[in-house]
């Protein structure tokens, strides 16, 4: 099996390492001259901490070559994955220059986090959106958006290559995940401007609180809890109300200005600026391994997608 991956940044770097690490080869396009080497940064990673998810060998890597031309990279290839940045005209040249070299069958991705299946397409590409989560070869979230025999087939090759596919019911600006993220990210920005918490503050909110909650149930189900005996009617009877409170701000937006941008920077630098970004990278995918296996104990949220994948590595 062939992947593309057209786009070699951090998206692209994870996804090559997905592929490759599950046995693909995975033919690389990018015109940055540096890219080889910014992907080998992220292909270091990879090979650092996917294996110690696992309890069973991954298959031996495929072949890693890069391209400076479209067309080598594109032939032959089962899945073509677009990584390039969030502009919708540069999308639609990639896709054009493309499709002569796309088999019939290829799937063609799209890692856009905002876009919906019907922008991609509006000058006659096949896209469907495969949106993943950084880092791509440790988070098995993979969010499917388009035509629904694609997605599908989709589905089945990213649970081979040990991710969780979820495909959205309709198209939405900005999928499901990052809509949440946005709510948060906003009420977030405006704490910091009105000098209510700083950066580190609220990160210690949800590292030390509801963050550990999510990544093994959620939302909802972790609100059903808190309902206690009486379940979901009774959490909603109970919280209901404050939904017309004025707890948040998340139909404002603080202006977005250089004051704004300077002081989440300056904070941001006195919270994490000890620490290289490679080391912060490392820090996160070693606590990330430390909770997913921890998760796989029990099979719960993202360990059960590691439990699945190694059932089909048997295979």
């Amino acid at each position: 099996m062939k992947a593309a991956i057209l786009g070699g940044g951090v998206i692209g770097g994870g996804w090559a390492a997905r592929f490759l690490m599950n046995g693909w080869d995975v033919a690389v396009y990018d015109p940055d001259p540096d890219a080889e080497r910014k992907m080998g940064e992220v292909l270091a990673g990879a090979r650092r901490a996917l294996p110690q998810l696992y309890d069973k060998p991954l298959p031996a890597e495929g072949a890693l070559s890069f391209h400076d031309d479209l067309g080598a990279a594109v032939t032959g290839a089962d899945w073509v994955q677009e990584s390039v940045p969030e502009q919708l005209d540069l999308k639609h040249r990639v896709y054009a220059d493309v499709e002569p070299f796309l088999s019939g069958a290829a799937i063609l991705g799209s890692s856009t986090s905002g876009f919906r299946p019907t922008q991609l397409n509006e000058r006659g590409a096949r896209a469907v959106v495969a949106h993943p989560f950084n880092p791509v070869y440790l988070l098995p979230l993979v969010e499917l958006v388009g035509d629904a025999d694609t997605c599908a087939r989709a589905s089945e090759i990213l649970r081979g290559v040990g991710m969780h596919p979820l495909t959205l019911r309709k198209e939405i600006d900005a999928h499901i995940a990052d809509r949440l993220l946005e709510a948060v990210w906003r009420e977030s920005l405006w704490m910091v401007k009105d000098g209510i918490a700083t950066t580190e503050e609220i990160d210690e909110a949800i590292r030390m609180g509801f963050g550990l909650r999510w990544a093994q149930m959620g939302l909802f189900e972790t609100y059903r809890i808190a309902g206690g005996e009486a379940g979901m009617r009774h959490f909603m009877a109970q919280f209901g109300p404050a939904l017309s409170w004025p707890w948040t701000k998340l139909m404002d937006v603080p202006e977005f200005n250089d004051d704004l941008v300077n002081l989440i920077a300056e904070q941001s630098d006195a919270q994490s600026g000890h620490m290289t970004i490679r080391e912060l990278e490392r820090l996160r995918d070693d606590n990330l391994v430390g909770i997913i296996r921890a998760l796989k104990t029990t099979g719960s949220g993202a360990g059960g997608v590691i439990r699945d994948h190694e059932d089909r590595l048997d295979g």
